[in-house]
């Protein structure tokens, strides 16, 4: 009878971590910044999973571009989040921090996204990514 409680309350459990995982806000705050030193900083990035904050060019259009950078977050919030730019990024130029999954590749813990694939892809809510967009300073 103890078994089948235990195995009951950890069943629960597991529940509801995955409920909570669902029901969580994700998101990713961040601020306009000097990027000069090659490295674009989130404030806290908020996800239902451990994956990535990537960082990609957009424009007006705000279409998520090349991937430029990326980092490790963890489930839950990551505060301070720090990419290094794989390329430069100029005054100005706009910028998609953007959360994915580490989900669907083939190494786990290796970043396998290109730009379409669904390795390790964006993440969405309400079918709406998780990102916000910033300036380079």
């Amino acid at each position: 009878m103890h078994k089948i409680t235990m195995l009951a309350a950890g069943a629960l459990c597991l529940m509801a971590s995955a409920a909570f995982a669902q029901s969580m806000t994700q998101g990713v705050q961040a601020a306009d910044q000097d990027v000069s030193n090659g490295i674009v900083s989130a404030e806290a990035v908020m996800a239902a999973k451990n994956g990535w904050l990537v960082i990609h060019r957009t424009d007006a259009a705000m279409k998520p571009g090349p991937v430029v950078g990326h980092a490790p977050i963890r489930q839950g919030t990551t505060n301070d989040v720090a990419a290094i730019l794989t390329e430069d990024v100029a005054s100005g130029d706009m910028l998609m921090l953007m959360v994915h999954s580490e989900d669907g590749g083939t190494k786990r813990g290796e970043f396998e996204y290109t730009l379409g694939a669904k390795e390790d892809g964006p993440v969405r809510v309400d079918d709406k990514l998780v990102m916000t967009v910033i300036k380079a300073q």
